[in-house]
């Protein structure tokens, strides 16, 4: 085998925007990320909608016509 080919991996704390860390393995030796397991919607079963501009309502609106024509 070739030597010096594979990055050296560092045991890692990642921390996480929200506060929460975790231990993992990374050839960087400093993780941080934006968003976690702890606090994705996804995994928490919270749904968070970001409505700008009434975008939901524009497209119930619209569904709610089409749906009315075709029936």
């Amino acid at each position: 085998m070739k030597k010096n080919l594979h990055p050296e991996l560092y045991e890692v704390t990642a921390r996480c925007a929200c506060g929460a860390s975790f231990k993992t393995r990374s050839s960087s030796s400093e993780l941080k990320v934006t968003i976690c397991s702890q606090c994705h919607p996804f995994f928490t079963g919270a749904k968070r909608f970001i409505d700008t501009a009434g975008r939901i309502e524009k497209f119930e609106k619209r569904y709610k016509k089409i749906k009315k024509k075709s029936a």
